[in-house]
Formats: C-alpha cells, structure tokens, sequence
C-alpha cells in the first residue's frame, strides 16, 4: 500500500496539517478501518518533523474519532460506524469568553488527572514524562520544538491517568489551544516564560515520580493559575 502524503510547509500548524494529511488518506480510502497506521518513526521521516509533532497529530486524530490507539501496539483506523468526536471549531475560539470557558474547563480535569497520575503512572510514562521535560528544556526553538515538548507533557500526564476519557478530553483541549500558547509566547518576555514556564513543570514531575497525589495536584494547579495570568484570562478558581 502507497500513502500519498503531501509536503507539510513549516508556516503550517504542523500537528493540524499532518493529520489533515492523515484523514485525506483515510477519507480516500487508502486507509481503512482497522488499519494501522504507520509507526511515529516513520512518520516522522516521512513528514521531516519531530516524533511528538507526529504523536500530537495522531492525538488530534483519536481525539476526532478517526483513529484509536493501542497501547505498545499502535494506531488504528477506527470503524466509521463507531466514531465518537469532540468537535470545536478552532475559528471560534477567537472569542475570548470561549477561549476562556475552555481553559476553565482544563482546571478541574487536568489537576485531577495529575492526582492520578501519581498514582497510576507506569515506569514507561514516567520516562516520557522526563523525557518530554528535557526536551523543553534544551528545545533549540520553542516555536517549533518546546511547544511539541510542553504538550507531550501534559498527554502523557493524561494517559498515566490509564483512564482513556482524560486522554480524549485533554488531548482535544490541549490541541485547540496550542496556538494561544504561541501567542503567548510570542508577546512576552522570551526569556523569563521560558523559565517560568518550564519550572511549572519540574514540580509536577518530581510529586508524580514520588507517587504523590496531592503534590502533583497542587503543582498542577499552581502551573495552570499561572498559564492564565500569561494569557490574561480572568479564571474562577477557588481555594
């Protein structure tokens, strides 16, 4: 079988374009259900990204209902019959109350699923949980390679939850507001978000390697009141 995969320009929104590129093929009838897809690794050759470019891309694809995954197996063209999707139109959140309903609604759900994450995680994520935090500290272009890194962070995090739900939920918010982390970015003071940003993290890392809940929690809690503040979103958070 031969996959007809255009070229992915760098002006794209990589992970959007990649499983655009996908789902053509799928829609086409290239790839059928029960399919699997090829690995990260190829196709991250094949594409010229980085691997967790190509695993947000097939995150964004389960997230739509048009692959699922096995874990230490791989991803799967999904029975159309079968499909369940979240969809939000990315255009919409140009309104900020939406922007902020939807980040409002990762509070709860993601400082949950830092609590069980330390306590479910297996060895593997722990190691991609570290993995994903080196990379955002060396990344040698945030844009491009910290970006990829942070939310690979918080997708392993859902899926240590081993509670499929907090990956589906998670991976969608975190697709649809990967673009306002850019712009972020982007009007701040390089320097000092980087920093800030990526120490948010380490405490996360450190309760969920020690196996605890309530500090992972409150890491979590304590990074995503500060994720606001950075995007000037008036949240309801409540001690």
């Amino acid at each position: 079988m031969t996959l007809e995969f255009s070229q992915i320009h760098r002006t794209d929104h990589l992970p959007g374009r990649i499983a655009a590129e996908i789902a053509r093929e799928i829609n086409d009838g290239k790839l059928k259900a029960g399919d699997k897809l090829p690995t990260e690794h190829a196709l991250s050759k094949t594409f010229g990204v980085s691997r967790s470019v190509v695993r947000e891309a097939i995150a964004q694809l389960r997230n739509e209902g048009a692959v699922e995954t096995r874990q230490g197996v791989g991803a799967f063209v999904s029975d159309p019959r079968h499909r369940v999707s979240i969809r939000i139109e990315r255009s919409k959140l140009t309104d900020p109350d939406k922007f902020r309903d939807l980040f409002q609604l990762r509070l709860p759900l993601e400082i949950e699923a830092a609590g069980l994450a330390a306590v479910n995680r297996t060895p593997e994520q722990l190691s991609r949980l570290e993995a994903a935090l080196n990379n955002m500290r060396n990344a040698p272009d945030w844009d491009k390679d910290g970006i990829p890194a942070d939310l690979d962070f918080h997708r392993t995090l859902a899926e240590a939850t081993q509670n499929d739900y907090f990956s589906m939920f998670l991976g969608f918010i975190a697709e649809r507001i990967s673009s306002a982390i850019k712009v972020a970015f982007s009007r701040a003071v390089f320097g000092e978000i980087l920093e800030t940003t990526i120490q948010e993290h380490v405490p996360i890392y450190e309760a969920i390697a020690a196996s605890d809940a309530a500090a992972a929690r409150a890491a979590m809690r304590a990074h995503l009141v500060g994720a606001a503040k950075r995007l000037n979103l008036e949240m309801e958070i409540y001690e």
